[in-house]
């Protein structure tokens, strides 16, 4: 067999991977699709992790190049908050199988609900940087690698986090929030990849073939959400975001 699946399935992986891209480029959120859909085809829970964090180098990868090109995040700049975004989430998928996951479960669609209303109460978030709250530096060196690490050990929802921090403590407008976001978030992938490609829980065929399909999608993504900003970003963050809570209360609540 060419692949680790049917070839029809892989093609509709593909498929839930490019929409899955787009979304994630612009509000983040795209695992809710993709990690169901490898799961559906017929992989085991940690094949399913592994898999969905390659292909989502790729998308968040694209993501990343096209906001940096269009001036939106200056990469060498950034590089020292990516690298501590990768440490923590190594650190994370290295500690996955120590901490009980039942945890983040449960408490986690409240905090995704409480991320939700900030963003739709709050009226004057748009694309207009405002006052930072908290430092650079500490920024960087604390609640970076701590979402980094989230990532590694659980995952759904750090785009949501990582907007929230940026927009609420640094105030970035939400498009460079967004920007921002998904070069931690391709650092905090990438950390996770080295670990779960070491302990051998990625289908690797598949997850290429996905990864073609996210990066297309993500720069489809990444051109709508610099064309239309806050306006198109902030709906769809919300939406993320008590979709994510949903899905995450009906697993607590049927496991």
């Amino acid at each position: 067999m060419l692949f680790e699946f049917a070839a029809e399935t892989v093609a509709l992986l593909a498929l839930a991977a490019f929409v899955a891209g787009f979304i994630d480029a612009i509000a983040g959120g795209g695992g809710l699709i993709t990690v169901p859909a490898v799961l559906l085809a017929g992989a085991t829970p940690i094949e399913a992790l592994g898999t969905n964090k390659l292909q989502s180098v790729f998308g968040s990868g694209s993501a990343t190049w096209s906001y940096a090109r269009a001036g939106h995040v200056k990469l060498k700049a950034q590089l020292p908050m990516a690298a501590m975004s990768l440490i923590g989430s190594m650190l994370g998928a290295g500690s996955a199988t120590l901490l009980p996951q039942e945890v983040f479960r449960t408490v986690l669609p409240v905090v995704l609900v409480v991320i939700a209303l900030y963003f739709a109460l709050k009226p004057d978030i748009s694309d207009i940087d405002r006052g930072e709250r908290l430092r650079p530096a500490v920024f960087m060196l604390t609640l970076v690698p701590l979402i980094g690490f989230y990532d590694g050990i659980f995952g759904p929802g750090t785009g949501s986090f990582f907007m929230l921090a940026f927009v609420a403590l640094l105030g970035f407008g939400m498009l460079k929030a967004t920007a921002h976001t998904k070069l931690l978030n391709f650092a905090s992938n990438l950390g996770s990849l080295i670990v779960f490609g070491l302990i051998g829980s990625i289908l690797w065929k598949t997850a290429l073939v996905m990864g073609a399909g996210q990066f297309l999608g993500a720069r489809l993504g990444a051109h709508f959400a610099m064309k239309n900003g806050a306006r198109a970003i902030k709906p769809l963050l919300i939406l993320v975001c008590l979709a994510l809570a949903a899905r995450l209360a009906w697993q607590s609540w049927n496991g």
